[in-house]
Formats: structure tokens, sequence, C-alpha cells
């Protein structure tokens, strides 16, 4: 945005879908995280508290990641940095593949997951990018760090212009590259633990889930199962699944619906299980109580109303201002 001008709208080569991030406007799922953030479950201070399985956030091994974080090596800063200020038919049609492994560490059965950095050739270099961050596969979600390695020098020369104002701070390069360089305590306590301690609570929730008459999509990676909750609306329609995502929120449980992942059919919903145990039983405890009785109670708070008003407050702010529009002070 220049200075004293209105905000630039969306170009005009952005799809439907673009054009709406580009504005800023919250998609589904904001409404349903406002009131979990609002009202947090936490066993001793919020015990009625929104269990939230629907944000995909690895939550497993945190206190390995803090207890790694906060080793002395982590403070020290090697003299070198000190000079720096800041320490086949996808090519015939030139169609642009974007690779994003943001799960790639956090395979945890048998399979073998092979990147695509790993392969000798691609049919078209130039035109294949990928992606990674710390998010996921640490569960380092609050910090805001990724990857995009691409041969495209085009590309490399647009994303150089964003990263004027969006680099990565010296400090926290640092800290990761400290981090990723202890390749001994990654290779044999964190990883082993990781995927472990993901495969135990996929296992957990895919039983527990079973045992109240859920079917899932078990997967072999990530953070989250998809859940077939299709017998439970009362209709085959997005409109009915929306309706479900409300009732399990007024029970304090937050999971994703499938509209907000443009799901083919109505009745999915995403599961997410890297969080602790505790919260996985009382999460299946708040879906068997709402699911298999009918004394469901009112709705209290709307999700999609607090979506519906927070999409009116950011359009609002987008609207020029015209002072004959101005009430008199």
């Amino acid at each position: 945005m220049s200075g004293g001008g209105a905000p630039a709208g969306p170009g005009p080569a952005l799809s439907a879908r673009g054009a709406r991030i580009a504005a800023g406007v919250p998609g589904l799922l904001d409404g349903g995280f406002a009131l979990y953030v609002a009202d947090p479950f936490d066993r001793e201070r919020n015990p009625e508290g929104i269990v939230n399985l629907g944000t995909s956030e690895n939550r497993l091994c945190f206190d390995l990641i803090e207890e790694r974080l906060t080793r002395p090596d982590m403070d020290c800063l090697e003299p070198d940095l000190f000079q720096y200020p800041d320490t086949q038919g996808v090519r015939r049609h030139e169609l642009h593949v974007i690779m994003d492994e943001i799960y790639m560490l956090s395979v945890y059965d048998d399979t073998t997951f092979t990147s695509v950095l790993s392969l000798d050739s691609l049919p078209d270099p130039e035109r294949t990018h990928f992606m990674w961050g710390f998010s996921k596969d640490f569960g380092m979600s609050g910090i805001r760090v990724g990857v995009l390695y691409t041969r495209n020098h085009e590309v490399q020369k647009a994303v150089n212009q964003l990263a004027v104002f969006h680099s990565c701070p010296g400090p926290v390069q640092h800290v990761l590259t400290q981090f990723l360089k202890d390749r001994d305590w990654l290779d044999n306590v964190f990883f082993p633990t990781n995927k472990r301690r993901l495969k135990e609570a996929q296992n957990l929730l895919v039983d527990r889930l079973a045992d109240i008459g859920i079917p899932v999509l078990k997967s072999s990676g990530g953070l989250y199962v998809w859940a077939d909750f299709r017998k439970f609306l009362k209709s085959q329609t997005f409109e009915a699944e929306l309706e479900l995502w409300q009732k399990l929120l007024d029970r304090k449980l937050l999971i994703s619906p499938g509209k907000a992942f443009y799901c083919y059919e109505p009745g999915w919903f995403r599961l997410v299980f890297s969080d602790s145990v505790d919260k996985i039983y009382l999460c299946i405890e708040r879906l068997q109580q709402m699911l298999h009785t009918d004394d469901a109670k009112p709705v209290v708070n709307n999700a999609l109303q607090t979506l519906h008003a927070a999409q009116k407050r950011i359009l609002r702010a987008h609207l020029p201002i015209h002072h004959e529009m101005m009430p008199p002070r």
C-alpha cells in the first residue's frame, strides 16, 4: 500500500480463490478458530473449554524441542558469522509443479518417502519447485520459516522482491541453523520419538473413532485423519455438514469440516491427532455424547455468524471513504 493511498485490489490474473486470499477475507475455519481462541480447553484452568483437533499442529514433541532449543550452543555465534549485517505431460503443456513436502519428515509407518529433491532427473527442472517449512515436522508453528527451492530464475527474482518485506530475521536463522546442525540428536532422538508418538496417537484416534462408529481414511503420514460423518448428516448437503460442525462447536469441540478444503462430497471432517492422549479421549467422549444423543443443546456461539461479522469488518475497512458520507463531528 502506498502512503496515504487506498489499498490495491487483487490483480486481474488471480483466481476467485486467490482474490479472496489476497483481500484478507477470513476463510471458513477462521470463525471456528476464533471461538477456540476465546475459550481454549485447559485441564486445570478451563476443563469445559473447546478441544481443538481442527488445527493441523504437532504438539507431541514440544518437550524435546524446548529442551533442545534451550541448550547453551543455541546462544553461541561463530566468529565467521559476525561479518554479516544480519546474522512428461507437465513438460509438454509447460505447467509449473509445486511439490509441497510440508509433512515429509512426519511419515510414521513403514512407507518410504522419496523427496523430489532426491530424483536424478525431472521432466522440467525449470518448472518444478520444492516447498517445505518447520511448522509441521518440527512442531514449530510459531516460527514462521519456510523453504522454497527452485531453479527458475524468474521465480527467484519475484520471490526476492517479496523477501524485502518477509525475510527471516538473522537471530532466527542462527537458531534454526544450530538446530539442524545437530544431526545426531535429530536422527537418534527427535525423529524416532516424533514418529513413534505420531503413530501411537493416530492408532488411538482411529481405534476410538471406530468404537463409536466413525470410519476414517487411515494415512501413513501427516498430523490428521479424514473421518466419515456422512451418516450423521440430516441431508447429504454442505449446509447439513456446517450444521453438524456448529453442533460440535456447541459441545466445545473444534474439528475441521471438509467444505473448508473444497471436499467433493459433504460429511468428511479432518481430525488432528498430534496432541495429548487425554485430549483425544476427551474428543471421543464429547463426540459420543453429541452424536448419539438427541438432546443437543441450542446454539450458543455461531461460528458462521462470527465469520460473517469478521468478513463485514474487513470489507468495510477496504471500502473507499467519501467525505460527503461522513457523519458530522
